[in-house]
């Protein structure tokens, strides 16, 4: 199947359009460049959501692999160190 190529035109306003073209070569949609480009950007590619699938994937196994293990952190107990309180004798006039 061949792809939907785009043709860039310039509306009377001076805005660039984009002209999408069906097989036989007649105009199947006209858009401003402005919302094209936007729904492009939108759009995902199928190799961003493969990469996603991926990463999902390998994040859901991660979490597995850490909740199966029972993950035991030792409480470590603060030394308190009391200071010294040094009583100064008053002095004598």
């Amino acid at each position: 199947m061949a792809k939907a190529r785009r043709t860039t035109h310039r509306s009377s306003a001076g805005k660039k359009l984009y002209a999408v073209r069906d097989k036989t070569g007649k105009f199947k949609d006209i858009q401003t460049y402005e919302r094209a480009h936007r729904a492009d950007l939108a759009r995902k590619s199928k190799a961003e959501i493969e990469a996603d699938k991926k990463k999902a994937a390998r994040k859901k196994t991660a979490k597995k692999k850490t909740s199966k293990k029972a993950v035991k952190k030792k409480v470590v107990k603060k030394k308190t160190v009391k200071k010294k309180t040094v009583k100064k004798a008053a002095k004598k006039r």
